[in-house]
């Protein structure tokens, strides 16, 4: 039975991937002068980095709540899913505006600026240095599951690995979006028979422990408090999120696709693959009837001799550990577009030199080192690298999902018509987000200590030169000048009129004499054109719009003392639900008036223009019909 079946699986399987490999541009497009990934490539890319979580997670995840965990890990599945859909909504917001790929790092940047910007780079470094130490420890584990090798040649091996990771991209050789599918294929056959050899030899006992794991979650839910309710799912996703690691990964290589499109169709990918496979497997796994003490680095594989037998728990401990040094190597690549991309921004030259092979040889060596220290630092420990490997992972996650309710507070909907996500769900997204690293970092000091560390050196480092290297330094020289707007104002006689328009509101049949418009624009964003002589840009300081608004005013007030001025801002046509920072912006507008007597205030409408067909006399319309 379990034979008929098995080969039939395969049958199955080798007809499906056939089909697929038949289909055209199935990897990769040449269009318009570059060559594209398609939806596909990066879902496969991601799959291979997000799948290899299933080898340590597990464990890791019962170590910490039991057997609570066969339920979270599959209820952390579909946060994640939830999550990936606000992903997809950040790719979307950034190619808007022109900014492909860098994932958290250029969506922080652009919401929040340079300093959050850091926080964040810091964050992901945190997450590739991790990545790389618990898959290699993991894949030396689960490769010698049945070797007997010492501590000693362990960790020997461990560093070997590292190392030649780092000189096969310091030669310039990694892996490409073929070497990726094929692999994709061969686990395809790996983890679908070990799935199936689970069914089929499932114990008895099995599924009453997957019933009880829900069981015992609902116990702890219906019948405590709501505090202790939401200390319980805060607990069990934090423990369980770790086996979700790779799903960033997907917009921080947004720039090789054609559209945020495909980021979208890469999600659901992941959804309909490695967010079943995952719950699955573990789920066949933790409810097994195996010592959990003595498998928590190689459960997988001593599993897959349990349902099968020793040869094929021998290749699926050989095939894990493929898979986790392609995270390695992973780690190694995204590392290095990651700091190439600050140090292009911040122009620190000196990172990004490199060899006759095209390769960022020194950013390698850097990450080398860094994962070589961890390595010592803990001594190849699994357990202890997983407990510091999901607090900056969660830390991303938080910095991704604030910046993105910020964005839609302030911009609400009116750029990204084509697809939005729900600002309650959001909302409540981030907070179980920030629950759980709240309390991993409280109770993961390793992690912490990591991550704050990194932080702290990076921001330290990093502020002395976007304050004298930044890209918004060149945008606020490039700015127009108050003066020059005063002097303007002053060559006139009579009222003064001062407008406040935002970028895209200003005509330039506007032009008229003693009348002004002003445009603040962001130094994170290009400068909107000048659209009339009486047209002038400035920059937003300080990070607030208000704050720069006053600035310009206490400037009309004391240079055009004695002057009738008359300042003028548009009437916030938006909805409370569209956006609610209109609401607040209004209400500080409205103080303006008493901390600047001497100007005059309106608030104006102006209905649009009809088109000029319009405005024709009835009886030419006719006559013309």
């Amino acid at each position: 039975m379990t034979f008929i079946v098995l080969f039939w699986l395969n049958v199955l399987l080798v007809g499906v991937f056939a089909i697929i490999l038949m289909r055209p541009q199935l990897l990769g497009f040449a269009k318009g002068g570059k060559w594209y990934l398609t939806w596909l490539s990066i879902g496969v890319i991601t799959l291979m980095d997000e799948l290899t979580s299933v080898f340590y997670a597990p464990a890791e995840a019962h170590r910490f709540i039991g057997m609570q965990a066969i339920f979270f890990i599959a209820f952390t599945s579909l946060i994640m899913r939830v999550l990936s859909t606000r992903m997809v909504e950040i790719s979307e917001i950034l190619e808007l505006h022109g900014l492909r790929g860098g994932g958290v790092y250029s969506f922080s940047y652009f919401v929040l600026g340079p300093v959050a910007s850091f926080v964040a780079v810091a964050s992901i470094m945190v997450d590739y240095i991790l990545t790389a130490c618990i898959s290699t420890v993991s894949a030396v584990i689960n490769g010698t599951a049945f070797v007997a090798l010492g501590a000693g040649a362990e960790r020997l091996l461990v560093l070997g690995i590292i190392w030649a990771v780092a000189g096969l991209n310091i030669i310039g050789i990694r892996e490409n979006a073929r070497v990726t599918f094929g692999i994709f294929v061969a686990a395809a056959f790996v983890f679908l028979n070990l799935i199936t050899l689970g069914i089929l030899n499932l114990e008895p006992s099995s599924p009453g422990t997957m019933w009880q794991s829900g069981v015992e979650v609902y116990r702890a839910l219906h019948h405590h408090t709501a505090a202790h309710a939401v200390s319980v799912i805060t607990i069990g996703v934090a423990s369980c999120v770790l086996a979700y690691s790779g799903i960033e990964s997907v917009i921080q290589t947004a720039g090789l696709v054609q559209s945020w499109r495909d980021i979208a169709k890469a999600y659901w990918f992941l959804a309909l693959t490695v967010g079943i496979v995952t719950p699955v497997v573990s789920a066949l796994a933790l409810s097994a009837p195996i010592d959990f003490r003595q498998h928590e680095g190689d459960l997988i594989t001593y599993w897959a001799t349990v349902v099968g037998n020793v040869p094929f728990g021998v290749v699926v401990g050989l095939f894990g550990s493929v898979i986790l040094i392609m995270a390695v190597n992973t780690a190694y690549v995204a590392s290095s577009e990651l700091l190439e991309r600050v140090a292009h921004r911040y122009r620190f030259d000196s990172l990004i030199v490199t060899n006759r092979r095209e390769s960022l040889y020194r950013i390698h060596v850097l990450n080398g080192l860094m994962y070589t220290a961890i390595i010592f630092l803990t001594q190849g420990s699994q357990a202890v690298l997983a407990e510091m490997y999901a607090v900056g992972l969660l830390a991303s996650f938080c910095i991704n999902v604030g910046c993105l309710l910020i964005y839609r507070y302030f911009q609400g909907t009116k750029e990204i018509r084509e697809y939005h996500t729900s600002r309650v769900g959001t909302l409540l997204l981030e907070a179980i987000l920030l629950a759980c690293f709240v309390y991993l970092a409280l109770h993961k000091p390793y992690g912490t200590g990591l991550w704050a560390g990194v932080v702290t050196v990076l921001v330290a480092a990093g502020i002395p030169f976007s304050r004298r290297y930044g890209p918004e330094v060149a945008q606020v020289r490039r700015s127009d000048y108050q003066m020059e707007m005063l002097l303007a104002l002053g060559e006139v006689d009579g009222p003064l009129h001062v407008y406040f328009r935002r970028p895209g509101e200003v005509e330039a049949a506007e032009s008229r004499p003693g009348t002004v418009y002003i445009t603040f624009f962001s130094p994170r964003r290009p400068m909107p054109d000048r659209v009339a002589p009486n047209h002038y840009r400035f920059p937003i300081h300080g990070g607030s719009l208000y704050r720069s608004i006053q600035a310009i005013l206490a400037l009309l007030q004391e240079e055009l003392d004695g002057r009738e001025v008359h300042v003028h801002f548009g009437w916030p046509t938006s909805s409370w639900l569209d956006r609610m920072a209109v609401g607040v912006f209004v209400w500080n507008l409205m103080r303006l008036p008493h901390v600047f007597p001497k100007l005059n205030f309106s608030i104006d409408y102006w209905r649009l223009s009809e088109p000029a067909r319009a405005a024709e006399p009835a009886a030419e319309r006719v006559a013309s019909s």
